[in-house]
């Protein structure tokens, strides 16, 4: 079967097996696996998981570095049809248990330890694990829907499942029984429950159905992807860009993927090096260290192809041109998603021109339709002219969970999907990406786009990353501050940066106020969060 007519995450590698067989499917440091292998580990992986008790429907929350196993487990519980929950792997122990409680997960996943971090003690402090009457059992008040644990090590403790002892057991399962619970599932059914990166508020639980899968289509036909390319996966599993990028591309196109368990920029262009990497994608954190490693220790990138960067926003235009010099023969593709919305909105073209894979997001995918409104009127706004994102497409998430109110919210009455990110719809078709709705800055009557000012204060020697945000002013309604992380041995003042915006930029975009930070707070995805900076600004100015 080919792997882009299937209609659920399960059927993907069988069918990937049945069409790439020994080609080789995922690397990770010195472990490879051709397509055949994958199938059979994930199916070894999905009879362990019944035979653990792992019933359709069941939440399973994967909380783990990127890692083979995270793939194994991420297809063998669709293929049985449980629901994988990706939990950010710099969570901790609060946020673990906001993620188990709102999920109702009743299976976690997990490293013992990775490096200093202690993931199995953390669980320990949550709950009692133990192995009464020589069965495994979690008793926690706090967690009253988990009922076990599943260790990705080959150490055994008490209570909960070792990775060996959970492959081994899937021996005592039946390959029909495995077959009868993936012919059972349906592609409306829910596949996965990915919560957001949250820049305000707890992230909420975004479900996902299997019709997923025909969205991405129009994606790897603009990259053009194929069996001969090599995808370098640096990007978190739990985040929805590594996901479909990472697993679900390479099933899907039969490319070869180069995983590493975090972003170490060095090591990402060694590999691109030495294993002929021909895509690679990243946000704007993650290009920018990538230059500068490319740059300190230039290394041969002539395989480098293509690949899909989170573009368009002001401050990032200028990195994105020095990209594709730097990193050449790279020739990008920019892009606008979410999770909520099949995960890209908007994408450009191979054969795009350089302003708009560089100063734009992209044209609407197929099945999408994308407006920019005024928020206050609901009104569409001219060509060029900021206002909130809108869209409404057949990808859009089956809700948030166990939160109708805020589904409700989310979606009108005519089903479009409001983002409450900014953007601009441009006369070529593009759309633009501003930032979050909230984070433009009204300053007596006049819209400010914090990117823009970000992008010029970025210039200014000594500034590795700015972030501007508003401030409540009884004047002006608003006024701009800056956040400012300088590059390491530099000296950076405040004064002096309000002195070099004088003159060159519009008065009313001026920042009144600099604060110098050791860095800025971000999400896992790379994103500023800038609700914790307007909080900042108002303890420090009161």
């Amino acid at each position: 079967m080919d792997p882009l007519a299937a209609t659920r995450f399960g059927d993907l590698t069988a069918a990937a097996a049945a069409r790439w067989g020994d080609r080789e499917a995922l690397v990770f440091r010195d472990r490879r696996y051709s397509f055949r292998q994958v199938a059979a580990e994930v199916d070894r992986v999905a009879r362990g998981l019944i035979h653990a008790g792992i019933e359709p429907g069941e939440k399973v929350a994967l909380w783990l570095l990127n890692c083979p196993e995270w793939i194994f487990a991420m297809f063998a519980l669709a293929k049985i049809g449980a629901v994988h929950v990706p939990v950010n792997a710099r969570f901790r122990t609060v946020d673990l248990a906001q993620v188990l409680e709102r999920s109702n997960a009743a299976t976690l996943i997990i490293h013992d330890v990775s490096g200093p971090v202690d993931y199995l003690g953390m669980v320990r402090e949550l709950a009692a694990l133990d192995e009464a009457g020589g069965h495994r059992r979690v008793r926690g008040a706090r967690l009253p829907d988990l009922e076990r644990v599943i260790v990705v090590s080959d150490r055994k403790y008490p209570g909960v499942w070792s990775w060996p002892d959970l492959l081994a057991s899937g021996s005592r399962v039946e390959p029909a029984t495995l077959a009868a619970r993936a012919a059972a599932i349906r592609p409306t059914d829910t596949v996965f429950i990915m919560y957001t990166s949250g820049t305000t508020g707890f992230p909420k639980g975004v479900m996902r159905d299997h019709t997923l899968l025909a969205h991405l289509a129009d994606r790897y036909r603009r990259l053009q992807s194929t069996e001969r390319d090599v995808f370098l996966n640096y990007l978190p599993l739990f985040h929805i860009f590594g996901y479909i990028e990472g697993p679900l591309g390479s099933m899907l196109t039969g490319y070869r993927q180069i995983l590493t368990d975090t972003f170490d920029p060095d090591e990402a262009l060694d590999l691109v090096e030495r294993e002929g990497v021909t895509h690679i994608d990243a946000f704007d954190t993650h290009l920018k260290l990538l230059i500068d490693a490319q740059e300190a220790r230039p290394r041969n990138l002539a395989t480098l192809r293509t690949g899909v960067i989170a573009g368009g926003a002001a401050n990032a235009t200028p990195l994105v041109y020095r990209a594709r010099k730097v990193l050449a023969p790279l020739r990008h593709l920019t892009a606008y998603g979410m999770t909520e919305v099949g995960a890209t909105i908007s994408l450009s073209f191979l054969d795009s021109t350089e302003e708009q894979a560089c100063e734009a997001s992209g044209a609407p995918c197929e099945g999408f339709e994308v407006r920019v409104i005024d928020p206050g009127t609901g009104r569409d706004q001219p060509r060029g002219t900021p206002g909130e994102v809108v869209v409404r497409t057949r990808y859009l998430m089956q809700g948030y969970y166990r939160d109708p109110e805020a589904t409700a919210r989310a979606t009108d009455a005519e089903g479009w999907f409001h983002t409450g990110d900014a953007g601009i719809l441009r006369a070529d078709g593009h759309l633009r990406f501003v930032g979050r709705y909230k984070d433009l800055i009204k300053v007596g009557g006049e819209n400010v786009d914090p990117t823009e000012v970000e992008s010029y204060l970025a210039t200014y020697p000594g500034v590795r990353q700015a972030a501007v945000v508003s401030y409540p002013d009884a004047r002006l309604g608003e006024i701009a501050v800056a956040f400012i992380q300088a590059s390491p041995g530099a000296a950076v003042a405040g004064d002096e940066l309000i002195a070099f915006c004088r003159g060159r930029i519009a008065s009313f975009k001026i920042p009144r106020h600099v604060f110098l930070v050791d860095e800025l707070p971000m999400t896992s995805s790379g994103k500023v969060q800038k609700a914790r900076l307007r909080d900042e600004a108002r303890e420090r100015l009161g």
